[in-house]
């Protein structure tokens, strides 16, 4: 069994890591809304106006 002659350094493990960052983060996905066209995550209640699938689920005022 293969076994590391050296610790590996802090720094050198934290650049290793550091090679899949930009990979994981992503833009969230966004839909306009149709009633009032702001930006909100898809399959939720549109904050601004209060409408999901075209009906008034949150009354806003």
């Amino acid at each position: 069994m293969a076994v590391p002659k050296r610790r590996t350094s802090n720094w050198r493990r934290d650049q290793r890591r550091a090679q899949n960052f930009f990979s994981k983060v992503k833009p969230k996905a966004l839909a306009e809304c149709p009633s009032c066209g702001e930006w909100i995550m898809p399959h939720r209640v549109c904050p601004y106006c209060g409408y999901y699938k075209g009906r008034q689920i949150i009354s806003m005022q």
